[in-house]
């Protein structure tokens, strides 16, 4: 049974830890907001200006000033500040976001990302994808582990615009999570999905990747 998009968010969850400075993408990395464990301080940094951001709101208590990059409704708390957008863009080329977790289009072996357009369609703009990949030391992405067709998302190659080259560090989809070395040693299969065997991951999936040796073990 594939993890849903709240599941996939909560193991993302766990990749935080106490005291860091954490940019959440669009789309299911946004979840992680109401997912932080209770007691850790996490600072939630957005490209728009605003470190230090609450929860999403309760329904009828929004205010529409409040917005991450992604344009939606979130809180602040008693510790948030408010910058311009350069000040935030100098944080996270300055080395001082400790993780970021995007959503991604494509991710191939290799950690090569794609996540910002698909050629044809119409965008909005490029967005902070580019500046949190390259200024940001551990990058994980979360996102489906297919297309809606079917096709593999997890490739060998990227056929998409790249956001960056070599840049992502683990990759959680609904069907399992992968370890991706920057070195160039390659993907690795570190856990499953409840009821997701290593075939159905192999056979649903066009990157190469090595599966770790207790996982290997264990099934």
């Amino acid at each position: 049974m594939a993890w849903t998009r709240e599941q996939m968010a909560a193991r993302a969850a766990r990749e935080l830890q106490d005291g860091y400075y954490v940019n959440l993408g669009v789309g299911i990395p946004t979840m992680v907001a109401n997912l932080i464990p209770e007691g850790m301080r996490v600072m939630l940094h957005s490209e728009n200006g605003m470190l230090g951001m609450g929860p999403f709101p309760f329904e009828g208590e929004a205010d529409a000033d409040l917005i991450n990059a992604g344009k939606q409704t979130i809180t602040e708390l008693p510790q948030t500040s408010y910058f311009q957008s350069s000040d935030s863009f100098a944080m996270i080329r300055g080395g001082h976001i400790n993780l970021s977790i995007l959503g991604g289009m494509q991710v191939a072996e290799n950690g090569d990302l794609a996540n910002w357009m698909v050629p044809g369609k119409m965008i909005k703009g490029m967005g902070g994808a580019m500046d949190l990949v390259a200024g940001v030391p551990r990058v994980v992405v979360v996102m489906e582990h297919n297309e809606k067709g079917g096709a593999a998302k997890f490739k060998r190659q990227c056929s998409l615009p790249l956001t960056g080259t070599g840049v992502v560090d683990l990759l959680i989809t609904d069907l399992a999570v992968f370890e991706i070395d920057r070195g160039g040693k390659g993907a690795v299969l570190v856990e499953l999905a409840p009821g997701v065997s290593v075939d159905e991951v192999r056979a649903r999936t066009e990157a190469n990747f090595r599966v770790a040796d207790v996982l290997a073990r264990a099934t």
